[in-house]
């Protein structure tokens, strides 16, 4: 369809609190106005497609779901550093960051709700 574009991806949770604190810590300005509703400001966004069959290759701990959602990570070393912020604040690993067969430095840690959550180096 001519003209379409992503513009929009909603995620349910189910501790609005706690999720959006986990998007603070990933660096992500959130405005917490509504108990409801809360608006997470991410620059930019990809949609890419992977076969189920393909994801083990790279999350060995992912469990099934819709997919995962990707944030960009300015280097490789702040792939590493944002991975263990966010896993020593007690959020779940599904892959701890290794050097991609794509030739970028990856990881996927969990939100509260236990949503994957990509972490790629843009290099």
């Amino acid at each position: 369809m001519a003209g379409l574009k992503v513009n929009q991806f909603d995620v349910v949770v189910s501790d609005m609190k706690a999720t959006v604190e986990f998007y603070r810590q990933l660096g992500c300005e959130v405005a917490d106005d509504n108990p409801d509703h809360v608006r997470v400001d991410v620059p930019g966004l990809e949609l890419e497609l992977d076969s189920a069959a393909s994801v083990p290759a790279w999350n060995r701990g992912w469990t099934g779901g819709m997919g995962i959602l990707g944030f960009e990570v300015p280097t490789r070393e702040g792939v590493d550093d944002l991975f263990t912020r966010m896993a020593s604040a007690g959020y779940r690993s599904q892959q701890e960051p290794f050097d991609a067969p794509w030739g970028r430095r990856y990881a996927v840690i969990e939100d509260p709700d236990g949503n994957a959550i990509g972490l790629m180096s843009s290099e």
